[in-house]
């Protein structure tokens, strides 16, 4: 089997480029090969054992199945974690995110985080790892989720209180308990599926993505709400967002008595993250 004969397999699926980027990362991340060694052709001299598993990957790659969960790793924000169909694979718009809300803990005055729909805990983890002097917690209602978020925390060094809570049925709380609250909840509306790629909605958990068409705001609403009780004041919300919902989420926020709502694009442009701030 060759790096070639590779990528080809994967072209009824994806276009050349992408299928290549794929192959050479599974080279890279299961067999320790670097672009040099392809080169070399060090992929047909690969052993029987390893030839083996290659196929195997390969089978499960044709079948539509992100690589990033054949491989059993994704990164975010230049650390690895380990994902699998009980967690969202990490986005590029969510370590943008990330990196904003780094930017104001790193002014000191931030002692207590929440990452709510935790998922692998990638905010989370980057959060306490980048921050170490702040307390950290990550709250999912998934048990698979949170177990993969304990052992990325447990590997990367990371002190993170992972927690067992459903945001939409928590009605009370401590007052002044969070300085920064963050979430990338689900916002992905059901009548969007036709627009999205199979390998996301055959494999990737529909727990994770999709709210209501006639309410896609429901988790924006609750966690405004939980935010107004549970923040100092001048506590920071960061979401990551719709873009289609971006004015109406504006709205929400404003008339929950958040103030300072800030609306920022990523990288591609679009409106994928707010912030708002308790007075």
């Amino acid at each position: 089997m060759s790096y070639e004969n590779c990528w080809h397999r994967l072209t009824k699926r994806y276009d050349a480029d992408e299928a290549k980027a794929i192959v050479r990362w599974v080279l890279d991340v299961r067999f320790n090969l670097s672009w040099a060694d392809i080169l070399c052709d060090r992929v047909s001299a690969l052993s029987a054992d390893d030839q083996a598993e290659l196929e195997r990957i390969m089978a499960r790659l044709e079948q539509g199945e992100p690589v990033q969960y054949v491989v059993g790793v994704a990164y975010f924000c230049g650390r690895q974690f380990h994902v699998g169909p009980g967690v969202l694979i990490p986005r590029p718009e969510t370590e943008e995110l990330c990196q904003w809300c780094l930017s104001t803990v790193a002014e000191g005055w931030v002692e207590r985080i929440l990452d709510i729909g935790t998922g692998s805990g990638c905010i989370a983890c980057t959060l306490a790892v980048e921050r170490p002097h702040a307390k950290v917690a990550g709250w999912d209602i998934s048990f698979k989720a949170l177990r993969i978020a304990s052992a990325n925390a447990e590997t990367l060094g990371a002190d993170v209180h992972f927690e067992l809570m459903d945001i939409l049925t928590l009605s009370k709380d401590e007052p002044n308990r969070w300085d920064i609250i963050v979430s990338n909840p689900p916002y992905v509306c059901e009548r969007e599926k036709e627009q999205m790629e199979h390998h996301v909605l055959d494999h990737e958990p529909s727990l994770a993505l999709f709210v209501p068409d006639d309410d896609p705001l429901m988790f924006y609403r609750a966690i405004a709400r939980y935010s107004v009780m549970t923040l100092t004041p001048g506590g920071q919300l960061y979401l990551e967002i719709n873009p289609m919902y971006a004015d109406n989420l504006v709205g929400l926020l404003q008339d929950s008595g958040l103030t300072d709502i800030e609306v920022r694009n990523d990288q591609y442009g679009k409106q994928r993250m707010i912030k708002a701030v308790r007075p």
